[in-house]
């Protein structure tokens, strides 16, 4: 708790040094950003701040106290099946609630609340409970007239409640739901799957009732689900083409994959399929491999621009070195990535990121247009590998044309970068390498590298591979 003078401090300070709250709170010491920002606010508006803070009022109405209770006392006295339920209050407040009902003494209107003083044993917690069931309890009357109509109100009301709990149950047994679920977040499948399963005790219309589920759309998804599945085979295929092809295919490529193999199916249709099989590619997060040394030679010119479009193979290349940390060690990547297609031209896999690994792969990637006309631009960032002696000279002996991205700015060899983004996320990602030895990973990385080029389709490419395509346009790979 501040004193005026000290927020008022504070505030004036935050003030002065532009809104800004770490520097304010490097001066002062005090307090939280979150605490500052509501303070500077309330000066804002009234010029003034508050001498006090105001206690804070219930944000819970005399209504929704009302609803907790009665689900309280109607649903076995549950605390967690009420708070699962209906999603609201804590347990504290509820506690609270409970203990102001039966006539102690608690606070209702605070956020984390104890029990009052006198009941703090569970002994005496059920008893406090057990005095509340009494005063819920239904007078009877001493006409037997109107006695047994209690009797049969009470007996229709334990038979709602032994349904309300069965539903309950079914849901979390047959559909895994939690125990708080409420009906309204049900589908009319998942209800026509809870009548089926409870309908050899209660009757349907007591089943559609308590569940609000019209007639005709019971027998609607009951006729459905005993219909024979028109896309059992599809669904098959699509597996078999996930798990094939490393699973990393989305709906898009799996849609492709299954026209090629002449199923007609909507994309709408494959994504449904997919979700249902469960068939999703991981999406993490990794840290990135860097080689800048600092400008040790002279930088050529960007070149390239982000401008990764080529009219022909060989026009624009783009390398660079990314890392692959593995239990057994680390792996270097170095590959050298064609603008035309995507083809991967070369590569190179070590276990470290030297100047053999880049020229290895240079020196291969050279022999692939020794004898044919014109040279491309060949594309890096500004690491050490591509500016040390050994690969200046292979490049002045190729004739092949140097560019560079800014210091710092991945975006600039963007194309090169989506590929270790997809091979990770692809190959890398989602396995467990703790069982695989550096060799292993080599050869692993290896075929995939061959399967990218050879087979894995891309449907800017018109649902083809790299050299699919270059063969369907009649140019030699």
């Amino acid at each position: 708790m501040f004193t005026y003078e000290e927020r008022i401090r504070a505030v004036q300070l935050y003030l002065k040094l532009g809104k800004r709250s770490a520097q304010t709170r490097r001066q002062l010491g005090y307090p939280s950003k979150n605490a500052l920002k509501s303070w500077c606010r309330e000066y804002e508006r009234s010029n003034d701040l508050s001498v006090g803070y105001r206690r804070q009022t219930s944000k819970y109405s005399e209504t929704d106290k009302r609803i907790a209770l009665e689900h309280f006392f109607t649903h076995g006295c549950c605390i967690a099946w009420t708070l699962k339920a209906l999603g609201y209050p804590c347990r504290a407040t509820l506690t609270a609630w409970l203990y102001e009902l039966n006539g102690e003494k608690g606070n209702v209107s605070g956020a984390s609340v104890g029990p009052p003083a006198g009941i703090e044993s569970q002994p005496q917690l059920a008893e406090t409970l057990s005095s509340m069931k009494r005063k819920f309890t239904l007078p009877l009357s001493s006409d037997p007239a109107q006695l047994q109509q209690q009797v049969e109100s009470l007996q229709q009301e334990l038979r709602r409640l032994q349904l309300e709990r069965d539903i309950l149950k079914m849901s979390n047994d047959i559909l895994k739901k939690d125990l708080g679920v409420t009906q309204n977040l049900l589908t009319n499948r998942e209800k026509t799957l809870l009548i089926d399963a409870l309908k050899s005790t209660y009757t349907l219309a007591e089943l559609l009732g308590q569940l609000k589920l019209p007639r005709s759309s019971y027998f609607y998804h009951q006729r459905r689900m005993h219909t024979a599945d028109k896309y059992e085979g599809i669904r098959q295929t699509m597996t078999e083409i996930f798990e094939d092809n490393h699973r990393c295919y989305g709906y898009r490529r799996i849609h492709a994959s299954l026209n090629r193999q002449q199923y007609s199916v909507s994309e709408k249709v494959v994504r449904r399929l997919m979700k249902q099989e469960q068939l999703k590619v991981a999406r993490p997060r990794r840290r990135r491999y860097a080689s800048y040394l600092g400008e040790i030679s002279p930088a050529p010119e960007n070149l390239i621009n982000r401008n990764f479009h080529a009219d022909a193979p060989n026009q624009k290349w783009l390398t660079d070195i990314t890392e692959f940390q593995i239990p057994a060690g680390k792996v270097y990547l170095s590959p050298i990535v064609d603008c035309f297609d995507g083809l991967v031209t070369s590569w190179s896999i070590g276990t470290r990121p030297d100047a053999e690994l880049v020229n290895t792969m240079l020196d291969s990637a050279i022999e692939t247009v020794a004898d044919k006309l014109g040279r491309p631009v060949i594309h890096s960032d500004r690491g050490g590998h591509y500016r040390w002696s050994g690969w200046l000279s292979r490049i002045d002996s190729a004739k092949l044309t140097r560019s560079m991205s800014r210091k710092g700015c991945s975006p600039d060899n963007a194309a090169c970068e989506g590929f270790f983004g997809r091979l990770k996320n692809e190959l890398f990602y989602p396995r467990d390498w703790r069982s695989t030895t550096i060799k292993q990973f080599i050869q692993i990385l290896d075929d995939y590298i061959r399967w990218y080029n050879e087979k894995r389709i891309k449907i800017s490419l018109g649902s083809k591979s790299p050299l699919e395509y270059r063969e369907s346009l009649g140019l030699a790979a």
